[in-house]
């Protein structure tokens, strides 16, 4: 095998990868978990003053039965009439949309 041809080989292996990997990302992408959290911090604020907020940047599966999503898990805090409010949502990593709200 001459080096000339090992080469090609490589660069058109390369050169596929990145077009797969590039297709699967327009296919299925992620919002930005910072995004996200943006915008359930923005419903919230209309209600109370945010204390604090978190969110995990990794995705996991979340099933509610029927389907079964990739998630962020987060969490905000809020200041209502001096007790403090703690809930968990589980949003969904494609819409953003909250699929899952517990005040713990």
């Amino acid at each position: 095998m001459k080096l000339r041809d090992f080469l090609i080989g490589v660069a058109t292996g390369l050169a596929v990868a990145v077009i797969i990997k590039e297709t699967t990302e327009q296919v299925a992408p992620y919002k930005p978990a910072n995004k996200v959290l943006e915008n359930i911090k923005n419903e919230f604020k209309e209600v109370a003053p945010i204390d604090g907020s978190w969110i995990f940047m990794k995705t996991e599966e979340f099933s509610n039965g029927v389907s079964t999503v990739p998630v962020y898990r987060g969490g905000i805090s809020r200041v209502t009439d001096g007790n403090t409010e703690t809930f968990e949502f589980a949003a969904d990593a494609r819409t953003g949309v909250v699929v899952d709200l517990q005040q713990v």
